[in-house]
């Protein structure tokens, strides 16, 4: 991480989109979601109808930035040198003594050299690392425990009917033809799962646009989803924001593919052209693609050979990883986990809360964002192995933050407004042992 960072000096200014630039209601959205995928196991693949009741105290296990051991169905949070700072079967908490007898005295994860090197994915393990997949992260608990009911064996037999679940509801087609619970649901009232951005964000991206920057939007969203949420959240005239729209990016690919493995591609009526383009020689809205296309345009768009490239996004795996180990870019990563621990939410964060509120007063379930009882801070746990001295170690995530993030906020809202008053941010590193807290 740099001691200074000013966006004023970076020649592109690129976005995720969901999570992002587009905040969720992430009460609503998450239960949403956690139906979508616990209907689909009930009434396609048998599945016991209980699992469709949830309660606010089932709810609190949701928390970003498990991985669940597909081998033995346990769940575990990691610390930043792989050893299990604390652990589920199913949802049931793993004892220290249950600890030391399935990782040994050292508490050490045999995976963890793959995730953390790599990200890849593994038919051993899963990481939830964003709000999209992570209501699956309870599901699994819950058949797990399903699973234990009934005296059936847990093996990873189970993720596969997961795996299926998601892409019954997320697959590239679902969102034209009403499949699965989740699209026909947002269509039907976006406004109960999507906030609009603030005037201060809208002026920020109109501002930056105005002072010569090249503005980029890219999501793994399809193009119908994205136009949807762009339209509900910055208004009908949103394509007038960005210079270049990438949709269906298929990220970690994007920026870790070759152009041949992953060209891009022109849009007609929502429906990709099969011929995949040579080069990106224009701006405008485009499918599929890789970095180095893109990197190619963006020189010719700024003149300069080596442009300056800022990049926001919420995914360690998706964004914040890919983005700065091969695109080389800086990184500003939208961690919300960062309001739940305590740092104050901007103005215009509350007033869109405030307009919320209402709805989300039904029951009382707790944001995934908020400090989790069961799984403790996003950033920080104690760890100790029965008898020894306990000490704080950082969580695995909060590591992966430090090393491939510039900076880090709860939103984009908190960026928006100091943009306006000072044009650039100047920020220290923050102290090793507050994770969360020097970014802000």
């Amino acid at each position: 991480m740099s001691e200074y960072f000013s966006l004023s000096d970076s020649d592109v200014i690129g976005f995720d989109l969901d999570h992002t630039l587009c905040r969720y209601r992430l009460k609503e959205t998450s239960r949403l979601i956690y139906e979508s995928f616990a209907r689909y196991l009930v009434e396609h693949k048998g599945y016991d109808k209980d699992l469709l009741n949830l309660t606010p105290a089932t709810w609190d296990f949701c928390f970003k930035g498990l991985v669940v051991d597909l081998e033995d169905g346990n769940l575990v949070k990691l610390a930043e040198d792989g050893t299990v700072l604390r652990a589920t079967h199913g949802s049931i908490d793993l004892s220290t003594e249950d600890l030391i007898k399935h990782y040994g005295p050292k508490r050490e994860w045999k995976h963890f050299n793959s995730l953390n090197t790599s990200f890849t994915r593994s038919a051993k393990y899963y990481f939830y690392d964003n709000y999209f997949d992570l209501p699956g992260a309870l599901l699994c608990g819950r058949v797990v425990d399903m699973l234990h009911k009934r005296g059936n064996e847990v093996n990873s037999d189970f993720w596969k009917d997961m795996v299926a679940a998601i892409d019954h509801n997320y697959n590239t087609s679902a969102f034209k033809e009403d499949a699965g619970t989740y699209f026909p649901s947002v269509k039907r009232d976006p406004g109960r799962y999507l906030q609009p951005c603030s005037d201060s964000v809208k002026t920020w991206l109109r501002s930056m646009k105005s002072a010569g920057k090249v503005l980029l939007l890219i999501t793994s969203s399809h193009s119908d989803y994205c136009r949807l949420i762009c339209e509900h959240i910055l208004g009908k005239d949103f394509e007038e924001l960005f210079d270049v729209i990438i949709t269906n990016a298929l990220k970690p690919g994007f920026f870790s593919l070759v152009p041949q493995q992953r060209p891009f591609r022109t849009l007609v009526n929502d429906v990709e052209e099969s011929e995949g383009l040579p080069a990106l020689d224009k701006p405008g809205w485009y499918s599929q693609g890789n970095w180095p296309h893109l990197h190619e345009l963006i020189k010719t768009m700024t003149g300069k050979p080596e442009p300056k490239v800022v990049y926001f996004g919420d995914s360690m795996r998706s964004d914040m990883f890919p983005a700065s180990t091969f695109g080389k870019w800086e990184t500003v990563m939208i961690v919300e986990e960062m309001e739940g621990e305590g740092v104050p939410k901007s103005d215009a964060a509350m007033s869109n809360e405030a307009q919320v509120e209402p709805l989300e007063k039904k029951g009382k379930f707790e944001s995934p964002s908020d400090v989790s009882k069961q799984w403790g801070s996003y950033f920080v746990d104690v760890h100790g192995s029965g008898g020894d001295e306990e000490s704080q170690k950082l969580t695995w995530c909060c590591h992966c933050i430090h090393k491939y993030s510039t900076m880090a906020i709860p939103s984009v809202e908190h960026i928006a407004g100091m943009w306006q008053e000072s044009h650039s941010l100047a920020l220290p590193d923050p102290p090793p042992q507050h994770c969360g807290g020097g970014s802000g």
